[in-house]
């Protein structure tokens, strides 16, 4: 069996300070020896500078970096240049997702991430490795369960190369859910999205938002330590650590860590990890 992969998210940075700050994040994460470092759009391409600035300055220094990208409000010639403009700076992974459309804005002829696997199918061919994303415990637009996983399929059957999940704090959750898409003719890897907790209501604002479940026994702890840094940093590196260390023992190929620009909450991770 291979070694897991490792990998990890950014949130593209809105000014030269922020990006300045991933840059430092990077250089810490990268002692852990990572497959990539990606790098979030924005609803509708909201921070496109931002991604592509990091990027660019990520792939400059020889490190391997996914930008993510959506249609969003976009039209397919602002798509074909960024593609070009990625495949010129070496980028060989591309995360494609179906993004948000910004409010306000109305959306533009595509939507759908399934739609942009294949118009960077037809306009790259196989030069870049796409990322599309999963969801473990159901997205939240779906209409059922059913409805999303014959969704997944689609992107995956327009030609994506692996996906990264939704984060969770229920390794069942993910492990059905490969077990469900495998008997669906799924074969790509699925890496499970990490997210380490520093913040309670940050986590629970997101998890809303997103449709990830906290299970309740962890809700009543977050609550607990809310307002006791220590504790609430034992309780949470020790509740991920073990999270990883499950899913890792099960066959999960990788983990996808969404940092939030920070390196300590996943070092600390780590460093248990390897204990």
């Amino acid at each position: 069996m291979s070694a897991p992969e490792i990998s990890f998210e950014f949130s593209a940075p809105r000014d030269d300070a922020a990006r300045d700050k991933v840059l430092t994040v990077r250089d810490k994460l990268s002692t852990l020896d990572p497959e990539f470092f990606s790098v979030t759009y924005g609803a509708g391409g909201s921070t496109r500078d931002g991604t592509l600035q990091t990027v660019l300055a990520l792939a400059e220094s020889g490190t391997s970096t996914a930008p993510h990208l959506s249609f969003g409000g976009d039209d397919d010639g602002f798509i074909r240049e960024l593609l070009s403009q990625y495949q010129s700076a070496g980028i060989r992974r591309i995360v494609a997702l179906r993004g948000d459309v910004p409010s306000g804005t109305g959306p533009g002829s595509h939507i759908y991430a399934d739609e942009l696997v294949t118009f960077i199918r037809q306009e790259t061919g196989d030069h870049f490795h796409i990322e599309v994303a999963a969801y473990p415990e159901v997205h939240p637009d779906s209409t059922s369960p059913n409805s999303d996983l014959a969704y997944f399929k689609q992107k995956v059957d327009a030609g994506a190369d692996s996906a990264i999940t939704q984060y969770f704090y229920n390794a069942d959750a993910y492990f059905h859910y490969v077990d469900t898409v495998t008997a669906l003719g799924v074969d790509i890897p699925i890496v499970p999205g990490i997210m380490p907790i520093t913040n309670v209501d940050t986590l629970l604002r997101f998890s809303d938002k997103c449709g990830a479940d906290i299970p309740r026994w962890i809700s009543q702890h977050l609550m607990q330590y809310r307002d006791d840094k220590a504790s609430l940093q034992s309780f949470t590196t020790d509740l991920v650590t073990s999270l990883c260390a499950r899913l890792l023992e099960g066959g999960a190929p990788g983990l996808h860590f969404y940092t939030l620009n920070q390196s300590l909450p996943t070092l600390r991770i780590f460093r248990q990890l390897s204990t």
